[in-house]
C-alpha cells in the first residue's frame, strides 16, 4: 500500500460523539496564541513532559510542528473551542511507521473523555492513509499516559533507557508501545 501524506494532514471531524462536537484542525499559525493559552505555567503536568509549554519552550515546539516535514500536528476543539492538540511525530512514509504524540489537553479536558475519543480518529486516519505501524513513546512516570494506550490495544514493546533529557534535566526512560494495521482492524465493529 502507497501511503498518502495528503489524507494524513487532512481535519478530522466527529459529529457522533455524546460528549460535544469534536474535530481536528492542521495546526497553523492562527492556533499559537489560542494553544499558549491554555498552557498554564502552574500545570502539574509540565515535569513529565518532554517540553514545558507553558514557558519559552512553547514557540520552538510550535514551530517544529509547523516546519518539519515528519510531523503534523493538530488542534483539538470541542465544540468550536481549543482543547488540546495531538501530533503525528517521526513520519517515515517508507517504511508505513510514525509515532502519536505530542498530545497535550487542557487541564479542564483531562478525564472527561475527550482524549479517548480523539485517539481512536487519528489511529484510524493513520492506518487509513496506509501506514502498517503506529508507534507511542510514554515517559515511564506517565502512568496515565501509559493506561491509555493500553486501552486503545497498543502491545508494550519494552523501555527505552535513558533515552532522552527532557527540559527538566530528567534522564527519561521512555515506554515504547505500538499499534499495528491488522490489530487496529481487529478491534473496530
Amino acid at each position: 500500500m502507497i501511503v498518502d501524506l495528503a489524507l494524513l494532514g487532512q481535519p478530522l471531524r466527529d459529529h457522533e460523539w455524546d460528549g460535544g462536537l469534536v474535530d481536528l484542525e492542521p495546526l497553523s499559525e492562527d492556533y499559537r496564541e489560542p494553544l499558549r493559552a491554555i498552557c498554564p505555567p502552574d500545570d502539574p503536568v509540565w515535569p513529565i513532559y518532554p517540553v514545558d509549554l507553558s514557558g519559552p519552550g512553547f514557540d520552538p515546539y510550535f514551530d517544529s510542528l509547523l516546519g518539519d516535514p515528519a510531523r503534523r500536528g493538530f488542534v483539538i476543539l470541542r465544540d468550536g473551542r481549543v482543547a488540546g492538540t495531538t501530533s503525528f511525530l517521526n513520519i517515515v512514509a517508507g517504511k508505513q511507521t510514525l509515532e502519536l504524540g505530542g498530545t497535550f489537553m487542557a487541564q479542564a479536558e483531562r478525564g472527561s473523555g475527550l482524549n479517548t475519543r480523539v485517539k481512536p480518529l487519528v489511529l484510524g486516519r493513520a492506518f487509513a492513509a496506509g501506514f502498517r505501524r503506529v508507534e507511542f513513546r510514554v515517559d515511564e512516570r506517565n502512568e496515565r499516559s501509559q493506561a491509555a494506550v493500553r486501552k486503545l490495544g497498543a502491545v508494550r514493546e519494552g523501555v527505552l533507557r535513558a533515552e532522552r533529557v527532557t527540559w527538566t534535566g530528567h534522564l527519561r526512560n521512555t515506554v515504547m508501545f505500538s499499534i499495528l494495521a491488522e490489530e487496529w482492524a481487529a478491534r473496530q465493529p
